[in-house]
């Protein structure tokens, strides 16, 4: 077995561009037109004296990681920018480690230096999350290996430790050793809670020659996997589902679905409202049959002090937004929840750590897994097993996405919640030079149409192959000269506590 080398880090430098959206995204409580994206390149050197530059890439999105309404979108950004301030003090002020052993050992302080800051967990992981994708890339570079290799390898010393001691027995090592690339992955389409379903409801077009409905998604993707968004007013939801079904149920074949609650509810008595109304609407019977799990849809303050087992008897629950530390699915788990969500921007070592959960978890009470060869029959009154979901923060075309993929789908992963590319007209934003050199090096991924590289969809599915070369799945560089260098974050204010 290779032994996980020690890296120290020697450089973070952190840039940003602007993301303009072509058709406004409304999730929870927030409408996004525009965002910053951050990305970081950071240097680390082997102790043998082998080098890499590593390079990440996430976007500042606002009113997800802190909903306090007293809050503006560049209060968001800035709180953002204050936790990558810390890490990237962290880091290049740690000792050598290895590439999981720098997230280990600042992990604690990070997030006692951020609280520090008025800033909550959710937001302190932030940093961490796009400077250890960053590491890891360089890493790989510097050995000269993909990530799936570097992973399944664990050259990166992945172990639970005294962070995720309920781990402690399970044998990580091997865990990493089973897993596997995939070719090909789903792509879940998101269905915002202001999207046009059809072109007679609406009143102005884009007119860009990309899809804008629901239904022009549908025929231009072939996508069989969508995601739901719910705004927490039963009449309201029930009757925009029914219209989103009236498309849906057209598609030859059926649909899968999901329903994100994005914390729109008090409690789960809310929830289980809405969901019996959709039960006694007979427009959704196919829609309800479609929906595999239910994701975060009580407030994160609510969400683990109450059990959810009542609407978990109807549809498996998974927490997103309340996933704020590497103990957080441990305590869903008792309260009744079956499952949580990978995003890149909470970290792709939580992510790694959780799955494991899973197969841990599901073998322990006998339940099939997808890492242990498939879904097995289960016996009509047998629970859900624990499962991962793969879901979005509109990650852009490049970097962000292609390091999400890679990450998702070597978990096992089969479907993943993709917006960026609907919300955002591809690279068109980017230099000329950039988008041919990503289309170069990922042929299979991107295409060239309506003026700009942008995600290739076929069939619903996104092709893998060209994300296993050398380094965390690009071979190509954004162009750091076309960006500006991450600005000053102003001080926090003081704010009403949020109850």
């Amino acid at each position: 077995m290779n032994t996980a080398p020690r890296l120290h880090v020697e450089a973070i430098d952190l840039f940003e561009r602007d993301v303009r959206l072509r058709m406004p995204f409304r999730f929870g409580v927030v409408t996004l037109t525009q965002a910053p994206q951050v990305f970081a390149r950071v240097s680390i050197r082997l102790a043998d004296g082998r080098s890499g530059t590593g390079m990440a890439a996430e976007l500042l999105a606002p009113k997800w990681f802190d909903k306090n309404p007293a809050l503006s979108n560049e209060d968001n950004f800035d709180q953002l920018r204050m936790a990558l301030m810390a890490a990237r003090d962290l880091y290049l002020g740690g000792s050598p480690a290895t590439a999981f052993g720098q997230f280990a050992a600042h992990h604690r302080p990070q997030i006692g230096r951020c609280g520090a800051l008025g800033l909550n967990p959710l937001v302190a992981s932030y940093g961490p999350a796009l400077i250890d994708r960053a590491v890891l890339d360089g890493l790989c570079r510097a050995l000269g290996l993909p990530f799936h290799a570097v992973i399944r390898g664990n050259l990166a010393g992945i172990g639970a430790g005294d962070l995720v001691p309920d781990l402690e027995r399970f044998d990580i090592a091997a865990f990493l050793q089973n897993l596997q690339p995939a070719t090909h992955i789903d792509a879940r389409h998101t269905v915002g809670l202001v999207d046009p379903i059809t072109r007679a409801e609406q009143t102005q077009r884009v007119d860009d020659g990309l899809p804008e409905t629901l239904e022009e998604v549908v025929a231009a993707y072939g996508q069989r996997w969508f995601k739901l968004k719910v705004g927490g007013k039963v009449a309201a939801d029930v009757d925009r589902l029914a219209r989103i079904a009236a498309v849906l149920d057209r598609i030859p074949g059926g649909y899968r679905s999901t329903l994100d609650g994005n914390e729109q509810y008090d409690s789960v008595e809310g929830v289980l409202d809405l969901w019996q109304a959709m039960a006694d609407e007979p427009r959704l019977a196919q829609l309800c049959r479609s929906v595999v799990f239910i994701e975060q849809p009580i407030k994160r303050q609510a969400a683990l002090a109450q059990p959810v087992a009542a609407l978990a008897a109807f549809k498996p629950v998974i927490i997103d937004e309340s996933d704020d530390g590497l103990d957080a699915f441990v305590r869903a788990r008792a309260m009744g929840y079956r499952g949580v969500s990978s995003k890149t921007c909470k970290g792709l070592y939580k992510s790694i750590l959780n799955r494991a959960r899973c197969l841990s978890w599901n073998r322990g009470d006998g339940l099939a897994d997808p890492l242990d060869g498939g879904a097995a029959a289960a016996a009509p009154d047998a629970p859900v097993p624990y499962l991962m979901s793969a879901e979005d923060l509109t990650i852009q075309a490049g970097l962000a996405l292609q390091q999400d993929l890679a990450l998702v789908s070597l978990l096992g992963i089969t479907h993943v919640e993709r917006n960026g590319h609907h919300y955002v007209n591809g690279m068109a934003g980017l230099p000329a030079a950039e988008q041919q050199a990503f289309l170069a090096a990922h042929g299979d991924l991107y295409e060239f149409s309506h003026g700009a590289v942008r995600v290739r969809i076929d069939g619903g599915r996104l092709a893998l192959g060209s994300l296993s070369g050398p380094g965390y799945a690009s071979g190509a560089a954004p162009l750091w000269e076309s960006m500006r260098p991450m600005p000053e974050p102003a001080a926090p204010r003081p704010l009403p506590v949020v109850t």
